[in-house]
């Protein structure tokens, strides 16, 4: 990850831009450094809802039993399997 600064250019309306200014204003720091800010409390709570999957213990217990009681799987699943590992899947 580099550590040189990128810039990102945004074109809000005025009022949201009023409402950044004032939110930075209040504590003390710049817009950019209330977006700063922003993104990166933001960010990693939306990536981390993309990555990963939250059970309770009922669905995972039941998810457990299913994968300990699973069959082989059939050739036509190992194909397709293998022609998703050939697309780098």
């Amino acid at each position: 990850m580099s550590l040189s600064l990128q810039r990102i250019d945004i074109r809000v309306n005025e009022q949201v831009k009023l409402l950044a200014e004032r939110a930075a204003n209040t504590l003390g720091c710049t817009v950019t450094e209330y977006l700063v800010r922003l993104i990166q409390e933001d960010a990693p709570k939306v990536l981390r809802g993309e990555t990963q999957i939250v059970l309770t213990n009922a669905p995972f217990d039941r998810f457990v039993a299913l994968c300990q009681d699973s069959k082989a799987p059939s050739p036509r699943l190992l194909k397709a399997a293998k022609q998703l590992d050939s697309e780098g899947f």
